[in-house]
């Protein structure tokens, strides 16, 4: 399939996963939210949502709302720190959004993951039952990690990666990732100027993998490497993802308009995904959770003890036919 064919097929995406990273939330300058662009934001989601669409949003930025709150100028290192300016500022970046999404009368859920809301078993189902619910109340849910409770055990570590599961946890046909930079390049653009812009990804090969070099920010954690990683687990899971700049929000609707802007990697299914795959610990070693996701958990309950199983991992999209295994 060519890159116009691929982008052609974007128009018709129902269920979209959003991802903003802090450093396109946030002023370069102080660190501050940009209240400008997540206005902006927040009106492009909500035109998505009435257009009919299921969105879900995937938002950095409580460590940089938290720590400017608390008084600190560089992103705090001690992990302790970093987790109470997280419960500062995961707070007041929800009171934003809903402040923001109220005036065009759109509602918004909350949703805080770890790596263990994922692994195990009960908890996985639940939160897949909760985004399907919330979907057909039409709420936006803003989804973030749990920095609070997260240890280096259970973390997530970046966005990237998160929004990809979230986006094969609930049977996502598109995933954006917005960032401070245009796509992928052949090199660094920052240290480089003869890196050029790769539009189009048709396969992720060991060439491409090696171009994700790390390329960061002081109020960020995701290089170009966790973004080529998200790519892979959104490829198998069967969303189609583009990485584009996040400096002008707009770029969601030309995305979706089918322009060629930012980096496209088709979905290429891979019948055999499992989303627990990419969720390994020291504890789940790879490979153990998928052989047998009976010890994902302190312990195995009936699915009609946790709420209504509408679907043991089978995603019904909008205009598609059930049957397709996520968890």
């Amino acid at each position: 399939m060519t890159e116009q064919e691929c982008r052609e097929r974007l128009k018709d995406k129902r269920r979209i996963v959003v991802k903003i990273g802090s450093s396109s939330l946030t002023h370069a300058g102080t660190g501050d939210i940009n209240l400008d662009k997540l206005e902006r934001l927040v009106r492009v989601l909500t035109d998505l949502s009435n257009q009919g669409r299921e969105v879900i949003l995937v938002s950095s930025g409580a460590i940089a709302a938290g720590r400017r709150a608390l008084g600190f100028r560089e992103r705090p290192e001690e992990k302790s720190v970093k987790q109470a300016c997280a419960a500062v500022g995961q707070a007041r970046l929800m009171m934003l959004y809903q402040k923001l999404f109220a005036e065009y009368n759109q509602l918004t859920a909350q949703i805080l993951l770890t790596k263990y809301t994922m692994i195990n078993e009960v908890s996985r189902r639940n939160a897949h039952n909760t985004f399907l619910e919330l979907a057909q109340m039409k709420v936006i849910p803003i989804v973030n990690e749990n920095d609070t409770v997260s240890t280096d055990e259970i973390e997530f570590g970046d966005n990237d990666t998160l929004s990809a599961l979230v986006a094969a946890l609930v049977g996502a046909d598109m995933l954006i990732l917005l960032s401070d930079i245009d796509g992928l390049y052949t090199d660094d653009p920052r240290s480089s100027r003869e890196a050029s812009l790769i539009r189009y990804v048709p396969e992720i090969t060991e060439e491409i993998l090696a171009m994700g070099k790390s390329a960061g920010s002081s109020v960020g954690t995701g290089g170009m490497s966790t973004k080529i990683t998200a790519a892979r687990i959104s490829a198998g899971c069967g969303a189609d993802l583009v990485i584009a700049n996040g400096e002008e929000v707009g770029i969601i609707r030309d995305i979706l308009d089918g322009k060629s802007v930012g980096t496209l990697f088709p979905a290429h299914r891979d019948n055999e995904f499992n989303l627990t795959d990419y969720l390994y610990t020291k504890q789940y070693p790879a490979g153990q959770l998928k052989q047998g996701e009976q010890s994902a958990g302190p312990e195995r309950q009936n699915p009609e003890d946790a709420g209504t199983d509408r679907s043991c991992g089978e995603a019904v999209r909008p205009g598609r036919i059930p049957g397709r295994r996520i968890c």
